[in-house]
């Protein structure tokens, strides 16, 4: 159940200042149209105002500048944020030690600290390292010589390979692949393809959440590198020897071939496609669906494929939906000028006569 909190309480938590009475206790956090009395809500922003007639919340989290409202408000200079701390401190729950359930398989050599949680038909290689309170979740496999720092949270069928380094805080959700083979091949000349060994490894740095059968793939030599704060979403696939900057979001079906590194706080839209052997410098935002095909400097913003400016490309996607009336006109315009070349041609034949 979420915990019980004063306005001041959440105002302190975040930085805000309580509009009304700071001793008001809520439960929760909900959305404007399903908030019900003892809860808070939110507005982003002031064009979302008033509330509606028929919201139910007894506070709402606002940004500032705004009238005072007919419930009581926390006021943040950064209301999403102060919204998504405050939703997560009131769901929080302490971490209970449920130890290594008994059809859990560890192997040998294993160091595992005292508190931890290790779900059922969970499987350790050998000498895994767990930090504490690391918790493992139902049917993950996590192979020798991995490395697993405190309060990280590893959901149910997990794998995560041999040889890993996977930091503190971090989460890894539902069937993520973290440590499979690069996909490197040599072909002959008759297009038989050799497998060229992977033999470097992952490491995930601190405070890193990976999302639902996402792939990071080990490196052929030396390591993938996921920074810390990186926030990756479902069904990325992350190449071998790609290093992904901190804080930089990779949205859906991203896919990043090898050897690409990314700086920080960079943020690829879902679908984007990102060659290898490239580098996206610091703060670089590409729309969904790009394909980049070349290094892109500090802030850029690209769109389209191959990806260019994103202005320009936003120009271009309107040129390309008016294309057919365009080749119409231009049709036009040629038997026009056919036609006046035609007339010029005979007035100039009889001026001659």
């Amino acid at each position: 159940m979420p915990r019980e909190c004063s306005l001041r309480q959440l105002a302190d938590l975040v930085g805000g200042r309580v509009d009304g009475d700071p001793d008001l206790v809520v439960r929760g956090l909900n959305g404007i149209e399903y908030a019900q009395a003892g809860e808070i809500t939110f507005i982003l922003d002031r064009k979302h105002l008033p509330l509606p007639e028929q919201c139910r919340a007894s506070a709402c989290i606002v940004p500032a500048g705004v009238d005072p409202l007919a419930i009581a408000t926390i006021v943040a200079e950064q209301p999403a944020v102060a919204a998504a701390r405050i939703h997560a401190f009131l769901l929080a729950e302490p971490f209970r030690a449920r130890g290594v359930h008994p059809s859990a398989v560890l192997g040998e050599g294993c160091t595992v600290a005292a508190e931890v949680s290790v779900g059922p038909l969970a499987i350790l290689g050998d000498r895994v390292v767990l930090g504490d309170r690391v918790t493992i979740h139902a049917g993950a496999v996590i192979g020798d010589d991995t490395v697993i720092g405190d309060d990280t949270v590893i959901h149910a069928n997990v794998t995560v390979a041999e040889r890993c380094t996977i930091g503190r805080r971090v989460v890894l959700h539902h069937g993520a692949v973290i440590g499979s083979d690069g996909f490197g091949f040599a072909t002959d000349r008759m297009g038989v393809h050799y497998k060229k060994p992977q033999v470097g490894t992952v490491r995930i740095d601190d405070d890193v959440e990976i999302g639902a059968n996402s792939c990071v793939d080990r490196a052929a030599f030396g390591v993938t590198w996921i920074k810390s704060g990186a926030r990756i979403d479902n069904l990325v696939m992350v190449g071998h020897n790609v290093v992904v900057g901190e804080n930089s979001i990779l949205v859906a079906q991203v896919g990043i071939a090898g050897s690409t590194t990314l700086g920080r706080n960079v943020v690829l839209g879902a679908k984007a496609g990102v060659a290898g052997h490239l580098q996206l410098d610091d703060r670089v935002m590409a729309a969904a669906m790009s394909g980049i095909h070349n290094n892109q400097p500090k802030g850029a913003m690209v769109g389209g494929i191959p990806a260019i400016e994103v202005k320009n490309w936003g120009r271009a996607s309107a040129a390309f939906g008016r294309l057919p009336e365009m080749v119409k006109e231009l049709r036009r315009l040629r038997k026009e000028v056919d036609r006046l070349g035609a007339l010029l041609a005979s007035t100039q034949h009889e001026e001659k006569e």
